[in-house]
């Protein structure tokens, strides 16, 4: 019977002896192992059985990426203002043996280097650049806590600024100056509007008064050459009448028919002007309407006497 029961306590205490030293990593975990107080080895994931009260876990890490919330604090800008900024830290444990015995606490260790260097950083700036800088301000918080950690097998992947709260009154200015802006680049804008159409009416205007003036020349032009066309046929048919006349006068009894056309002309005018007025001033040699048209018949033998002589030349 005493033998059962002390059976029963050995299985009982093995039972408990292997339960204490089966361990089970999970995935994406890390457990620091250490001998009698001694740094031992790393277990990764998978069933590890450890030596009965030699071996115990010591530090359990995790090996995914974490994020971590960096609280706001005041900085200071360049220019002498206070503004409020917070942020977000990524960083993911590389060397768990590091971690566990390079430095106490990484979180709190880290979280402490990214605010003094943000303030670092918000230091060498103004205000107005704060809000134009953070891809810049990220990056330098990044290369300086990755460099700080590296001993302590932690790798920060990432920093982002969540908020840049400056104070109530420097936000009232801010919106003020940025309005007065929006105002400024409208005035401008309307003025260049105003300015561009002026420009466009007055090269219409301009357009329009070439385009006049070219029609009054085009105008002036056709009308000269309609003149000059109406010019040279009235004289091409001034000179084929003539010539007409003349030969009708080299023809056979050519001068008698103009003797009686002068001698008709001479009544027919001399009729008109008795009938316009009651004062008729008759000439001397009225009754002599022989020598009129004896003078005209000369008048007419000599100009074609000058013909011929033009004509022989």
């Amino acid at each position: 019977m005493e033998t059962l029961i002390v059976a029963g306590v050995l299985a009982i205490l093995a039972i408990i002896i292997i339960i204490k030293t089966a361990v089970i990593v999970p995935q994406q975990n890390a457990y620091v192992i250490e001998s009698l107080g001694r740094y031992a080895r790393t277990l990764r994931a998978g069933f590890h059985v450890l030596v009965p009260f030699l071996d115990r876990v010591a530090y359990k890490h995790t090996l995914k990426e974490q994020a971590v919330d960096v609280p706001e604090q005041l900085c200071i800008t360049s220019d002498n203002v206070q503004v409020g900024v917070d942020g977000v830290l990524y960083l993911q444990i590389m060397d768990a043996q590091a971690a566990s015995y390079g430095i106490a606490d990484y979180l709190f260790a880290i979280t402490q280097l990214a605010q003094t260097t943000l303030r670092s950083e918000i230091g060498k700036i103004e205000l107005d650049k704060t809000f134009e800088e953070r891809g810049h301000i990220n990056l330098r918080v990044v290369e300086e806590l990755d460099r700080a950690s590296d001993p302590w097998g932690v790798k920060v992947l990432r920093y982002e600024i969540q908020n840049i709260n400056p104070p109530v009154d420097v936000v009232s200015a801010m919106e003020k100056q940025m309005r007065a802006e929006r105002e400024k680049r409208a005035t401008i804008l309307q003025s260049e509007g105003e300015r561009d159409a002026r420009i466009n009416e007055a090269e219409g205007e301009k357009q329009q008064v070439i385009k006049q003036s070219e029609a009054t020349r085009e105008q002036q032009i056709n009308e000269a050459q309609g003149e000059a066309a109406a010019i040279l046929a009235i004289a091409e048919a001034t000179a084929a009448g003539l010539t007409k006349v003349a030969d009708a006068l080299n023809a056979d009894g050519g001068d008698k028919a103009m003797q009686l056309r002068v001698a008709e002309n001479y009544l027919e005018r001399f009729g008109s002007l008795a009938k316009e007025g009651n004062t008729l001033i008759v000439p001397a040699n009225l009754s002599d309407m022989t020598s009129m048209i004896g003078a005209a018949t000369r008048v007419l033998d000599a100009t074609k006497g000058a013909g011929e002589e033009r004509g022989s030349r």
